[in-house]
């Protein structure tokens, strides 16, 4: 009876596990100082559009440098064109942010984009990170129109 348990708890398991793009941190691989280290571009459970749910869509900015980075102009935008500008950020030095859909109060490790709808696609979409001259710094993306992680 345990192992029909554990399969039905593994099968339950991977229907509710969400969406999430790879992490692009590759071992042996050069990286930008600043780059998108990971997309949960659907949302688990039903997407009915609360402030819960599009907070539960995030993209992690990771800066794996020793030094404090100036986010402050820089862009995140996805296929659409729909574009969050980051405003007074200071990335610390090996640290992550996480820039979530929906409403929600700015600390050091999560900003919001303050959006009352879905930015990222659950079909395919692709997330560009761009300085504040407008210059590529990195990009994720999937589904099927996936070219996969550019620098």
């Amino acid at each position: 009876m345990t192992a029909v348990a554990a399969v039905a708890a593994a099968a339950v398991g991977a229907v509710t596990l969400p969406a999430v793009a790879a992490d692009h941190h590759y071992p042996g691989r050069s990286h930008a100082a600043v780059y998108i280290s990971k997309v949960q571009y659907d949302s688990p459970g039903r997407d009915d559009r609360s402030n819960w749910s599009l907070n539960q869509e995030w993209v992690d900015i990771t800066n794996s440098t020793r030094r404090a980075v100036n986010l402050n102009g820089w862009t995140l935008r996805d296929a659409d064109g729909h574009t969050f500008t980051f405003r007074h950020v200071r990335l610390n030095a090996r640290s992550t942010v996480r820039v979530h859909t929906g409403v929600g109060r700015d600390t050091r490790t999560d900003l919001f984009q303050d959006r009352r709808a879905y930015v990222w696609n659950n079909d395919y979409d692709t997330a560009t990170l761009r300085n504040d001259r407008g210059r590529f710094i990195d990009d994720a993306s999937w589904g099927r129109h996936h070219r996969g992680h550019r620098r």
